[in-house]
């Protein structure tokens, strides 16, 4: 296994819309291992490729023993509503409660090409819709709104960090 270098808040691999994945071939089946091994580390639920430095669009997960991947993948239906707590690992150390659809189903294609559907509810659904987000080059502090957002963005500034993207 690689254990792959995260990128952070300021990279712009992570404020840049993934390409589609057109070539399924064998550097393709080695970004897909090396999503999910990396997925599996302790504290993480998911990644998008653009967070290892590709700008591919494919991200894996791994939520209550649910371990998986999609690439191309496509939101086709959300339901309900889903408040708490979110973080990235691209932009350690910050949380914040975030609204989510609490049903999320995603559409996209597995290493074959080959269509795959993934349905999740609760912190799957968070994740699939997270990671989605990820391959547009949205982060989930841009999804903030009102005083959540000021705390972050107040936040990023005491860390010193970098802040870019939509602004609101």
């Amino acid at each position: 296994m690689t254990v792959r270098e995260l990128r952070l808040l300021g990279d712009p691999v992570l404020r840049t819309e993934c390409d589609p994945v057109t070539r399924f071939d064998d550097a393709l089946g080695r970004l897909v291992d090396d999503l999910l091994e990396n997925v599996r580390l302790p504290g993480r639920a998911g990644l998008a490729a653009p967070q290892i430095g590709i700008s591919l669009a494919a991200f894996s997960y791994n939520v209550d023993g649910q371990l998986g991947y999609v690439i191309n993948p496509v939101v086709t239906e959300t339901s309900g509503e889903y408040d708490g707590p979110e973080g990235c690992l691209s932009i350690p150390g910050i949380t914040a409660d975030t609204v989510r659809a609490a049903r999320t189903v995603v559409t996209g294609v597995d290493g074959h090409g080959d269509p795959v559907t993934v349905a999740g509810e609760g912190e799957l659904s968070r994740v699939l819709q997270h990671e989605t987000d990820h391959l547009r080059g949205i982060l989930f502090i841009d999804r903030l709104t009102g005083g959540r957002r000021k705390e972050v963005l107040a936040q990023l500034r005491r860390a010193a960090r970098p802040v870019s993207g939509p602004a609101g």
